[in-house]
C-alpha cells in the first residue's frame, strides 16, 4: 500500500505525519502571531486516523504485553468479530492502537497550545478544535467507517473553543461543523454572497442565547439521512432501491479514488448530466442522476436496516429502536420539511420515499 511505502523514510517520531503537521504549525505561530494584523491558520491534521501505527514509546504504551501481529489497519465492516474476521483480543489491540496514536498527537498539539502560550495571543485569538467525524471501533461490532448508519461513535465529534474573555465552561446546544464557517465570517465581518447552512456560534460563546439551532442533519451521500434534536435521533433508510441519487459537482476529475483501489472508482458523469447549480447558490455544478443498477460509489453498496429513533437522552448507546412498522409519519414529515429548507433534490425524496411539501412541488 502507499503507506507503507511512505513508512520506510520515518526515520523518528518528527518524521510521522501528524507531529509534521502540529511542527510546521507550531513554526507558523511563532514566526506570524505577532505580527500585529489578523491572521487566520487552519491546521488539518489527520491523526489519529488508521493506520493505527506509532513509534516507541507510544507504540507499547497501552498494550505492552501483546505478543501477536499489530493490527494497524482496522476492518471496515459490521459483526468483525461475530464473523471471525477478528478476534475479540484482536479487537482490543486494535482500540488500544487507536489510544496510542490519539496520545502521540495530544503530545504534538500540546507544542501549538505551547506556542500560543509563548506568543501571548490568546486575549485576542480564538481557538477552535474540532474534528470530521469519530471512528469505530467495536460499538455494535462496528470497526471503520462502514456503511451503516452515523451512529454517536462517528457523529458526535468533539468541538472545544477558546474564545477572549469567555470563562471556560461547557455549553449544551446543538452544533455542526458548517456552524464553524458562519463564526469566522461572523468574526472577521465578511458579508457573505451565497446562501450557507451555518449559524455563528459567537452567541452561544458570549451567553446571547443557549441555542442557534432545533436540530441538525448527519448522513453519507448514498446512505441514510440522520435527523438529530436536542433529545432524539431519527435514522431514515430508502425504503426500496437507494436511487434515484443525485450527485452535483464541480470537481468530478479530481476525487482519487484510484489509491484505494483500482476497481473502486467514482462513477463518472454520462450523457444524462446536466449543468446545475449548487441548491441555495448560483455556483454551477454538474448534476448527475444514478438509477437502480448503476455503479455507485462502495460505500453505498452495505444493506440498509430500516427506520431507526433513538432517544438520545436516555439512550445514547443506541439500542432501543423507537419504532415499529408504521410509526414514523411524522418524523418522516419533518425530515421532509428540513430536506426543502435546504433545497434538497427532488431525487432525495423520492429515494427516501418521502413526500415533497405540497407548496413546493
Amino acid at each position: 500500500m502507499p503507506y507503507d511505502k511512505s513508512r520506510r523514510h520515518f526515520l523518528t517520531e518528527a518524521d510521522f505525519p501528524g507531529p509534521r503537521t502540529m511542527s510546521a504549525a507550531t513554526s507558523w505561530l511563532k514566526e506570524h502571531a505577532n505580527l500585529d494584523r489578523p491572521f487566520f491558520l487552519f491546521v488539518d491534521e489527520f491523526d489519529p486516523h488508521e493506520p493505527f501505527d506509532t513509534p516507541a514509546p507510544w507504540e507499547n504504551m497501552y498494550n505492552p504485553d501483546w505478543s501477536g501481529e499489530r493490527l494497524v489497519w482496522p476492518p471496515y465492516m459490521q459483526g468483525a468479530i461475530a464473523k471471525g474476521i477478528i478476534t475479540a483480543s484482536q479487537g482490543e489491540q486494535i482500540r488500544r492502537a487507536y489510544g496510542s496514536k490519539l496520545s502521540m498527537i495530544d503530545h504534538w498539539f500540546g507544542k501549538i497550545l505551547d506556542a500560543l502560550d509563548e506568543t501571548q495571543v490568546w486575549s485576542d485569538t480564538l481557538v477552535i478544535l474540532c474534528t470530521d467525524h469519530g471512528h469505530y471501533l467495536g460499538e455494535k461490532d462496528i470497526w471503520g467507517k462502514p456503511g451503516v448508519p452515523t451512529y454517536n461513535p462517528i457523529s458526535h465529534i468533539p468541538l472545544m473553543i477558546s474564545y477572549p474573555g469567555i470563562t471556560a465552561s461547557s455549553i449544551n446546544a446543538l452544533t455542526t461543523n458548517v456552524d464553524i464557517f458562519a463564526t469566522i465570517a461572523d468574526l472577521f465581518e465578511v458579508s457573505l454572497r451565497q446562501r450557507t447552512h451555518g449559524h455563528s456560534l459567537l452567541p452561544l460563546l458570549t451567553g446571547k442565547t443557549t441555542s442557534i439551532r432545533t436540530e441538525v442533519l448527519t448522513g453519507v451521500w448514498g446512505r441514510e439521512i440522520c435527523l438529530v434534536t436536542e433529545d432524539f435521533k431519527f435514522v431514515k433508510a430508502p425504503p426500496g432501491d437507494n436511487a434515484p441519487l443525485s450527485m452535483l459537482s464541480n470537481r468530478w476529475s479530481t476525487m482519487p479514488t484510484h489509491v484505494i483501489a483500482k476497481d473502486i472508482a467514482l462513477p463518472l458523469p454520462d450523457h444524462r448530466a446536466f449543468l446545475d447549480r449548487m441548491p441555495g447558490s448560483n455556483v454551477p455544478v454538474i448534476h448527475q442522476v444514478f438509477e437502480a443498477g448503476d455503479p455507485i460509489p462502495f460505500w453505498a453498496w452495505t444493506k440498509f436496516s430500516g427506520d431507526h429513533l433513538y432517544d438520545t437522552r436516555s439512550d445514547a448507546s443506541e439500542v432501543n429502536n423507537l419504532l415499529e412498522s408504521g410509526q414514523s409519519t411524522e418524523w418522516n414529515d419533518y425530515l421532509a420539511r428540513i430536506l426543502d429548507q435546504l433545497e434538497a433534490p427532488l431525487s432525495q425524496f423520492e429515494r427516501l420515499g418521502l413526500r415533497k411539501p405540497a407548496q413546493h412541488l
